[in-house]
């Protein structure tokens, strides 16, 4: 039986409640700030021309702890579901943007993937039964926006495979979490066994098309050896469990807009320790992004909240003792409507 998803709070009227939705996001907030560092981690530590290799090791072992920790394995239809959300979140989803990668500058590719909080704003109508929404999908546009006028340099070139691969990827990784968001979380089965179930699907996928793209391992150092631990634990085990539990407690679009982060953590890691330069272009579009990030958090406006309360009455009311029942009905229908 499948849990249908949290109840999407979009901010609450209470300080508690903001303060819940907030702390929610903050935590599910820590999956793609822990992506952003990949690329240092990548290009500092690990072995270079066996991307697949690094993630492989950054979803199977992470996968199998989840499912040593929680000791809950999928029952009946799940077994399905778990594998075709494993495929689409992290084994389809690695392949493509290490393609991506390969075959275009890393500015272009990582705007490219900074397309996937519109490809979740359209894909939540089919998906989701959600009204298309002009401020996710203006806001989207423009985080993607900021986000190329902080990666892409004037070097920049398009290949056909490349641009397919990176658009791939976005769309890979919004689908899966539409239909992350769709069908909930068995009852009962807590975001660690959750998250185990997905990177274990997805490292099995990756297991066969690492060994036929990449051949044989490549040796492991201690610099090697510490940079696959980050990326399984920080960037694998610890950021999927939080951004799963993200998805079923958090409207699907302000999840989605927190991707961008992403981009922006490996353009500011660069600056401050491989020495990079971010000019006023790139500040700007930090900024962009940034401000996208925070409207994606908020609920669409909507003529109810912008219509304003009927003003109070200049003379103060005083109750009548001679008011008729129909003359009370028909107040208390006119309050009803207003």
């Amino acid at each position: 039986m499948t849990r249908p998803p949290a109840p999407e709070v979009s901010g609450g009227t209470g300080g508690g409640a903001l303060r819940g939705t907030a702390a929610r996001t903050a935590a599910t907030a820590f999956a793609p700030l822990a992506w952003g560092t990949t690329y240092l981690v990548t290009t500092e530590f690990l072995p270079s021309g066996h991307p697949l290799f690094a993630g492989l090791l950054r979803a199977l072992p992470a996968g199998l702890v989840a499912l040593a920790i929680s000791r809950t394995l999928p029952r009946g239809a799940w077994w399905g579901k778990a594998a075709a959300l494993g495929v689409l979140n992290i084994g389809l989803l690695f392949p493509l943007l290490f393609i991506a990668a390969e075959r275009l500058p890393g500015g272009v590719a990582g705007t490219l993937a900074a397309a996937q909080p519109l490809a979740v704003a359209l894909l939540a109508a089919p998906v989701l039964h959600q009204r298309p929404s002009a401020w996710h999908l203006a806001w989207g546009v423009a985080g993607m926006a900021g986000v190329g006028l902080v990666v892409i340099g004037p070097e920049a070139a398009l290949d056909p495979v490349g641009v397919v691969a990176g658009l791939g990827g976005a769309a890979s990784m919004a689908l899966g979490l539409t239909l992350t968001k769709r069908w909930g979380r068995p009852a009962g089965v807590g975001p660690t066994a959750f998250a185990g179930w997905q990177l274990t699907a997805g490292g099995l996928f990756l297991l066969p098309v690492t060994a036929l793209a990449e051949g044989a391992p490549p040796s492991i150092g201690p610099s090697a050896a510490l940079g696959y631990l980050w990326l399984g634990s920080a960037g694998g085990l610890i950021a999927y469990v939080l951004w799963f539990r993200g998805i079923g407690s958090l409207p699907v679009n302000s999840v989605a807009v927190l991707v961008l982060l992403s981009p922006l953590v490996a353009a500011g890691l660069g600056a401050a320790v491989l020495g990079q330069t971010l000019g006023p272009v790139q500040l700007l579009g930090f900024g962009l992004s940034l401000a996208a990030i925070g409207a994606g958090q908020l609920p669409p406006p909507t003529r109810s909240s912008r219509s304003a309360s009927p003003p109070p009455s200049s003379a103060p009311s005083t109750p009548s003792t001679t008011s008729s029942p129909s003359s009370t009905s028909s107040t208390s229908s006119t309050k009803g409507t207003s």
